[in-house]
């Protein structure tokens, strides 16, 4: 990478974004004087604004947006960062090169107080199908450089798609290096499905032998909470790496707000949280201040427009949902239960709003492959070997209509290939979708992969995912891993190759990746199909005599 210097930042274009819906200020004519560029935009900054690093976000055809926050103090308790209460004029450019040499757009865009001095630029009008870099600038301090990708135009499938996708990253468990082999891997999209933080206030949330990090302060209920915390996994220099590696599409499931929340409805309300709503409204605010999300994301009060629709040229069309905003609260309470209410045709997962765009989409999406990047668990996962329907009242087995509903949705509108990409359980999966679970002969309809976490609830353990009674309980479930990692996915016009990348230790900085499986899903045949099994590794396997289904029950309760 070149060094950048004041003059080589020279701002050549009109900004054609804006911070947090404000429009941005035109910088044309010729260079300031030195007082009025570096001197005037940084006053007040006595050191380094860019701490947080640099993120792209949700590409198109012509463009997509640039994100940086400026925090010179990140940790401070108020949640400013560090930053003087006033706006920033922040210049950004946008090249078509690694090194920055040819510029092809530039401008400037205000940082203000009220939006934690977050940047929001959105490109557009940019050829397709193409890399591109970017970076920011405050007077004399320049940000590191990021990577940014345009998607292929409407009526071509363009290249092979390399995309990831990862979900859960507790800070307090473990180091990030999964981040940071992620972005070893350039990938042209990541998927975050959801756990980005958590709320938890230190030694709250911990793993055997004791936590590895510390978050600061408490838990997160106000604005300043949630900045502070934001703040302190951005400063992460591996998922800075992965943020800069690639464009991300974002979404959350709960640990954004509070663990297993439901539309209005926290994790326990049996205890009284008469302030949830301002809770609610500080979160979203902050989710978006922090993320590489476009203006139609702008939260307003408690709400927050976060489902979308990302198409990647014919080959793919991303369907993002959120599946908390606008769900019943779980029926019989968050964990495993034989819950008479999950099978209420009233009851809604996405809500009434969402499940109508959802298959509306899907019926006119012409792509190759339809994938919905969701949080929980799809598939039904039954955890009782008898007679009795033991689920999961969290995941989609806790709102079984709503799912039957959207499955049957795709089946008759002849979608060509469905994939649901899951988060949330903090282990590896992979698994057939079906109308009716309980006859394990019906027709496959579906595919579902499903993320481990970067590091939430440890090390875990390698295994021979044969023996895990889900998979005999459940014969459409193919294949389980308890270790941390991520998946990273090749997407094209005849398959989809899925491999399961994980890390053996991440208590301890610096681990390699491997994959431990390999699926491929064929074009037109739903399901998977395995290809690649690595054998368990005998220093990483579990301890014999542990109790599966009540350690994967723990595991993915969450309760601290």
């Amino acid at each position: 990478m070149s060094k950048f210097t004041r003059r080589s930042f020279l701002v050549t274009g009109i900004a054609a974004g804006a911070a947090a819906g404000v429009p941005a200020a035109a910088h044309a004519g010729p260079e300031p004087a030195r007082e009025s560029a570096e001197s005037l935009a940084s006053r007040g900054l006595r050191s380094d604004p860019f701490t947080l690093g640099v993120a792209c976000g949700d590409p198109d055809s012509g463009g997509f947006v640039i994100w940086t926050r400026l925090a010179p103090q990140p940790l401070a308790e108020d949640g400013l960062g560090g930053m003087p209460a006033r706006p920033f004029p922040v210049e950004w450019q946008v090249y078509g090169d690694e090194k920055g040499r040819r510029v092809l757009r530039g401008g400037v865009a205000a940082a203000r107080p009220e939006w934690g001095h977050s940047v929001h630029v959105e490109l557009n009008g940019l050829p397709s199908d193409r890399d591109y870099w970017y970076r920011f600038r405050v007077g004399p301090y320049l940000s590191p450089i990021g990577r940014a990708r345009t998607a292929p135009h409407a009526l071509s499938h363009g290249s092979s798609l390399a995309m990831a996708f990862v979900s859960c990253a507790q800070y307090e468990h473990g180091y990030f290096t999964a981040y940071r082999r992620l972005a070893e891997e350039r990938p042209d999209l990541i998927l975050h499905l959801g756990d980005y933080q958590y709320e938890y206030r230190r030694d709250t949330y911990t793993i055997p032998g004791g936590n590895i990090r510390h978050h600061e302060g408490p838990e997160t209920e106000s604005l300043a909470n949630y900045r502070q915390r934001h703040a302190q996994y951005k400063t992460d220099p591996d998922l800075q790496a992965a943020h800069a590696a690639a464009p991300w599409l974002v979404v959350w499931d709960d640990h954004e707000l509070d663990n297993n929340w439901a539309d209005e409805v926290p994790e326990k309300p049996e205890v009284p949280q008469p302030d949830f709503l301002a809770r609610r409204e500080a979160a979203f605010r902050a989710y978006y201040e922090n993320m590489p999300l476009r203006r139609a994301s702008i939260p307003r009060g408690v709400d927050m427009q976060l489902y979308r629709r990302v198409r990647w040229g014919r080959m793919a069309t991303f369907h993002m949902l959120d599946t908390r905003q606008y769900r019943s609260d779980q029926g019989c309470g968050d964990g495993y239960r034989d819950c008479p209410a999950a099978v209420d045709p009233a009851r809604s997962i996405t809500g009434d709003a969402q499940e109508r765009w959802l298959l509306d989409g899907m019926r006119h999406s012409g792509a190759r492959w339809d994938v919905i990047g969701q949080q929980v668990f799809f598939a039904q996962r039954d955890n009782n070997a008898g007679p009795a329907k033991i689920t999961s009242q969290d995941a989609w087995d806790g709102y079984v209509a709503s799912r039957r509903r959207i499955t049957q949705g795709w089946v008759d509108a002849g979608v060509r290939n469905p994939v649901v990409l899951t988060g949330d359980v903090h282990a590896h999966w992979a698994s057939d979708l079906k109308l009716d679970y309980d006859d394990p002969t019906t027709r496959t309809v579906g595919s579902e992969l499903v993320a481990s976490s970067i590091t939430t609830g440890g090390d875990g353990l390698d295994s021979d995912p044969a023996t895990h009674p889900y998979l005999t309980i459940n014969p459409h479930l193919k294949f389980y891993n308890n270790q941390r990692g991520y998946v990273m996915t090749r997407i094209e016009r005849d398959r989809m190759t899925a491999d399961f990348k994980v890390l053996p230790q991440v208590t301890q900085a610096g681990s390699a990746a491997h994959t431990k499986a390999t699926f491929v899903i064929e074009d037109r045949v739903p399901g998977v199909q395995q290809t690649y099994l690595r054998p368990v590794d005998p220093s990483a396997a579990r301890t014999p005599g542990i109790d599966w289904i009540q350690e994967t029950v723990d595991l993915e309760t969450k309760r601290p």
